[in-house]
Parts: structure tokens; C-alpha cells; sequence
């Protein structure tokens, strides 16, 4: 069995000790860069948890590690996480970044909680995801991608193309730092996101990639920058 992501296509997939699924459509890609040590995330962490239920968006959460040192470890923090924040704020020509912050499609940013603020963008970017056919196909525990341009459609010559794992949900007894005493449940935790391919958005992209560690996946097409998410397809 294939499982197609892509306009209209969509079946069952073939994996390893078990079945998956994919996206039919595109998906607008909202990252949450927080903290397990910041007593102004949990909100933030609580709406991001909201929107995983919703069928239209990616969000995921990427756990930064600047906030470690105030006496309280956060296990998902990653330093590549704080690098992928800054090159936003770089891009953005901000020269602080915060906790929460939430990154819409990859251009617009919400620091703090804004949920409003969020759904704009949200419906913004959705009108605007390209018209791209992605078709990943799992065999033998590798991921197999092609993804194809439509006639009629012009995308950018550089397209990052990356596989994103993630954990569906934790649950933290925090004992130290200002969330100290809480417990607080975590949704969307990225664990790996790899850089797969560079694409010219011109001609067919086929690719076979490893499907290293456990858990869902993603795939982002992505302009340079980090800038502009083209689009983002889940697999389950």
C-alpha cells in the first residue's frame, strides 16, 4: 500500500510493524519556541495543544534551552531549537528573542499569548500554501518523497525540503525554576528536524530519506531564510 500526500489523494500506508496516514492537503505550519523553565509558556503551551486537534495546521513545539540555567532543566530543549528562533528573529531583524513565541507559516510572529492574533494568520496563510503534489510512499522503513509542480505554478528556485519528528504529548512534573510545583502537559514535541534535500521547484523532486527514531512525522517546503513555508503535510 502507498500512502500519497497531495490534492485529493490520500490511502493507507505500508510501514514497518504497522499502518500509516498522511495528509490530503497542505497544512499551515505553526511553531511554538518555549520552555519548560518559563512561567509565561503554559498558555501558550495549552493553545498549541488546541490547535493539534484541528485538521487545517501543523503546530509543534520546539523547546529552546536559554531558560535551563534559572534551576530547572527542560528535557526537550534542544540547542538547534534556539538556533532556528534566532535565524527567525535575524530574518525578522529583531535582536531579542522571548518565550512564548509562536512563528505563523514562517514569516509572521506572535510573542506572548495572542490566540486571536494567531487565527489571523492562521486563515491568512492558508490562502496562500502552494499548489504542490507530494507523494511519500514508506517501504522497507525508508520514506520515499516526490514532490512535483503543477502546471501553472510558480515556485521559488530554492526550496528547503525537511522530515520533522515529533512526540504527540508528554506530561512534566516540574520541581524547579518558575514553574516549580506544576504539571503541565507538552503537545507536539519536536524531537528531530533534518534538512533532506535542497529542490529548484522546477523540476520533479524524488528522494529516498531514513526514518530514523519513533513517532510522527512531517514534511516542511520551506524558503531559505528560514522564510516562507510553502507547505506543510503530516504523517501519522
Amino acid at each position: 500500500m502507498k500512502s500519497w500526500i497531495g490534492a485529493g489523494l490520500v490511502a493507507a500506508a505500508a510501514l514497518t510493524g504497522g499502518a500509516g496516514y498522511a495528509d490530503e492537503k497542505p497544512l499551515v505550519l505553526i511553531e511554538l519556541f518555549t520552555s519548560q523553565g518559563c512561567n509565561s509558556c503554559p498558555p501558550a503551551d495549552a493553545l498549541l495543544a488546541e490547535l493539534a486537534v484541528r485538521d487545517d495546521v501543523l503546530p509543534l513545539a520546539l523547546h529552546v534551552d536559554y531558560w535551563d540555567y534559572i534551576g530547572w532543566k527542560d528535557k526537550f530543549a534542544r540547542p538547534e531549537h534556539t538556533a532556528r528562533q534566532k535565524a527567525y528573529a535575524h530574518v525578522a531583524g529583531a535582536s531579542t528573542i522571548y518565550t512564548p513565541q509562536m512563528v505563523v507559516g514562517g514569516t509572521d510572529h506572535v510573542v506572548g499569548y495572542k490566540p486571536m492574533r494567531v487565527a489571523d494568520y492562521m486563515k491568512a496563510h492558508e490562502a496562500t500554501l502552494a499548489d504542490v503534489e507530494v507523494r511519500a510512499e514508506i517501504v522497507d522503513g525508508k520514506m520515499r518523497i516526490k514532490c512535483l509542480v503543477k502546471d501553472g505554478t510558480t515556485l521559488p528556485t530554492k526550496i528547503n525540503v525537511d522530515i520533522v519528528r515529533f512526540n504527540p504529548s508528554e506530561t512534566v512534573d516540574i520541581k524547579h525554576g518558575e514553574n516549580a510545583g506544576e504539571t503541565i502537559a507538552y503537545t507536539n514535541i519536536v524531537t528531530d528536524w533534518e534538512r533532506v534535500a535542497i529542490w529548484d521547484g522546477r523540476e520533479t523532486l524524488e528522494l529516498d530519506t531514513a526514518m530514523a527514531g519513533d513517532g510522527p512525522m512531517a514534511l516542511i517546503l520551506q524558503e531559505p531564510g528560514p522564510g516562507r513555508v510553502l507547505a506543510a503535510y503530516r504523517i501519522n
